[in-house]
């Protein structure tokens, strides 16, 4: 079931989420309701909290961003073919590398992108959909996909990354989000 991607202003979006176990009620259909509704909405990666639940949860698949390279953008983005994953309670250990600027959105703040400083990696311990524990390192666009997600799970958004001008060059945007002033070709939920 593709579900309503809860937009800014929500105040489940600034909340820390709760680490579940596995006898998290539904989990597999949770699951298969945040790949469904990731999908429909075009993203690559959906977390818990924009879907309404406060929990550490996100999926993502960013094997479709290496799928949309040109062959000279695949040369510079060198840490394809990407990955299709689930991560429960994950936790960062460690981001090592340069920061590097990349073009960020985000299905909860549709229509606004910006340019967001990250580091090339990031090495984090979680769990997967059958709660096997894993500590991995993941590079390049899938490690800001994660980091980006993981944000979510912390109650962090892309735009807090952002500079205080540009944040307040975009409030009048932010706010008409909030407000549901906004038009998009996915399934939304707006703070009242």
């Amino acid at each position: 079931m593709i579900l309503p991607i809860v937009a800014y202003g929500a105040p489940v979006l600034r909340k820390i989420g709760e680490d579940i176990n596995a006898d998290y009620a539904d989990l597999d259909k949770l699951l298969a309701d945040m790949w469904e509704t990731m999908y429909a909405s075009n993203g690559v990666g959906l977390a818990a909290p924009q879907i309404n639940k406060p929990i550490r949860l996100f999926v993502i698949d960013s094997m479709q961003i290496f799928e949309n390279l040109d062959e000279e953008e695949k040369k510079v983005y060198t840490d394809g073919p990407g990955v299709k994953k689930v991560f429960i309670n994950a936790k960062i250990i460690e981001t090592a590398g340069d920061d590097w600027p990349y073009n960020e959105g985000c299905l909860s703040i549709p229509k606004i992108r910006e340019d967001v400083m990250r580091p090339e990696t990031v090495t984090l311990s979680y769990c997967d959909e059958q709660f096997v524990t894993y500590t991995e390192t993941f590079t390049g666009i899938t490690a800001r996909v994660i980091l980006h997600e993981y944000d979510h799970i912390d109650g962090k958004l892309f735009i807090d990354y952002l500079k205080p001008l540009k944040k307040k060059m975009l409030q009048s945007k932010l706010n008409d989000i909030s407000k549901g002033k906004i038009k998009v070709d996915y399934k939304m939920s707006f703070a009242k």
